[in-house]
């Protein structure tokens, strides 16, 4: 095997979730580990806590870096955050492999001259359906649709220059966005399972609309979330030139 074929991924892990992750979830950083590693055995991972300032130092194009989920805005002030989309922009000239997830796919969007806000439609949660519109993308996805679990109150609202929409429903509009073949987002959390959606829902949303939650209870119970898809994808677009 080369190491071309060997998948690196350094994952810039951007909250631990403390107090929200069940007993049988040990870490934030372990539901991302999990997953790739039930799609590519030889997966390995380095994992740089971003929100204690923790940032890599070195970037390698055989590498992937994957910036994942926060409680935090990208918009807030917090020194830690104005480091990431510094680092962003760097790792953006440099044409490094950067995957963005949910806070990391608004992260890469804002750094990158785009735009993020509080989304007034409310609250996104649950397994949501979004059409794809990348071609590079509908291989993995026989019927053009796309199935990922969702919690977010932030969405994009602007892209940057050269971002290619890569899926699209009536809820967000960009679902998620690729630049070349070196940057890819989703505001979806592939990591995420429906028993953790579940948790969630059922022990950390006492202040959310009971309609909306019940809506997501519904869409859990109806769809097939698409995290282990997705990571096939992003395997798939790691190994792009």
């Amino acid at each position: 095997m080369t190491m071309k074929e060997r998948t690196h991924i350094n994952l810039l892990l951007c909250d631990t979730f403390s107090g929200l992750l069940p007993p049988d979830i040990p870490s934030y950083a372990s539901m991302f580990i999990g997953l790739f590693r039930s799609v590519s055995d030889p997966a390995t991972f380095e994992v740089f806590p971003v929100m204690k300032g923790v940032l890599p130092k070195k970037w390698n194009k055989d590498e992937l870096y994957l910036i994942t989920g926060s409680n935090s805005s990208t918009y807030d002030k917090e020194p830690w955050i104005l480091e990431l989309l510094q680092w962003i922009r760097k790792a953006a000239t440099l044409h490094i492999k950067l995957v963005g997830v949910c806070f990391g796919h608004q992260a890469i969007a804002q750094a990158l001259g785009g735009n993020v806000q509080r989304y007034a439609g409310g609250w996104g949660v649950g397994i949501r359906e979004s059409f794809i519109l990348d071609e590079v993308m509908r291989p993995y996805f026989s019927d053009g649709y796309l199935r990922l679990l969702y919690n977010h109150h932030d969405q994009v609202t602007k892209l940057p220059a050269d971002a290619v929409v890569i899926a699209q429903s009536p809820f967000c509009q960009y679902e998620g966005f690729r630049i070349g073949n070196h940057i890819l987002t989703f505001q979806g959390h592939p990591e995420y399972t429906p028993a953790y959606e579940l948790h969630l829902l059922n022990n950390h949303a006492l202040h959310e609309d009971e309609e909306v939650k019940k809506e997501a209870v519904l869409s859990i119970k109806n769809l097939r979330h698409q995290g282990t898809a997705i990571a096939q994808f992003i395997i798939h677009f790691y190994h792009l030139e």
